[in-house]
């Protein structure tokens, strides 16, 4: 039996297991099975894996893409320049970490990219954001990070202002600010300036429409959710763990 899983500190609305285990019953792979551990803190990680001695392997989504870094055996080269990783393949007991929110982020915005888009707004400083800078770095976009509380790498969202969002004409939410089911909330910026010439990508998928893209979509900007973004990671995911 191949067993795999998700690790996460609240999975009840989680699309991996859904997602596996239909693609199982789809391939007739009946040799394999997906789980969720919801672990409470991430020092419950050994002991999860000590009593689950027959697991392949493992995603990782919120809040633990970060913490999971000091149990990883092996670090591919993208979890060891951004720090966080999302996928993990166990080999004879060894936990091999890799990152594939990148994948899954880079394939999913270029279809959408279009030339006003050099410079962007990253929403959030977690796990996920730091995936998402990474792409941004590799297409030659500038990017400025929003955060609640400001560093030397970030502003505050009471900075944002009319000249920041015209100039940024892609924003990217990366926190579960507007996941269900908090739907009614929304990243505080000020969208009264965003244009037609802007692109809002939301990593949420739950709702498909989150109140960020709406706001967007009301002032005719392009958007798009995270849904893609996971069929892609979830595909890199079964590539890793079977190669």
């Amino acid at each position: 039996m191949k067993r795999y899983g998700l690790i996460g500190k609240t999975l009840k609305h989680s699309f991996s297991k859904d997602y596996f285990t239909q693609k199982f019953i789809e391939k007739d792979l009946s040799d394999c099975s997906y789980d969720n551990f919801e672990l409470p803190t991430i020092d419950l990680l050994p002991d999860t894996l000590q009593r689950s001695p027959d697991l392949n392997g493992f995603n990782i989504t919120i809040p633990y893409k970060e913490a999971i870094i000091p149990y990883l055996d092996f670090k591919n080269e993208i979890v060891e320049e951004i720090g966080a990783c999302n996928c993990v393949k166990i080999t004879n007991g060894k936990l091999y970490g890799y990152n594939t929110d990148v994948v899954g982020f880079k394939e999913s915005l270029l279809k959408f990219l279009q030339p006003p888009h050099t410079h962007a707004l990253v929403l959030g400083t977690g796990g996920a954001a730091k995936a998402v800078k990474y792409v941004l770095q590799q297409l030659n976009i500038k990017y400025l990070t929003v955060s609640r509380q400001a560093t030397n790498q970030s502003v505050l969202y009471e900075d944002v202002d009319e000249k920041m969002i015209r100039k940024h004409t892609l924003i990217i939410n990366t926190t579960p600010v507007g996941m269900y089911p908090g739907v009614e909330a929304a990243p505080a910026i000020p969208y009264q300036y965003i244009t037609t010439n802007h692109l809002l990508y939301d990593l949420i998928y739950n709702p498909t429409e989150t109140r960020f893209l709406q706001q967007g979509k009301n002032r005719g900007a392009v958007i798009c959710n995270g849904y893609e973004m996971l069929l892609l990671q979830a595909e890199e995911s079964w590539r890793i763990w079977n190669a």
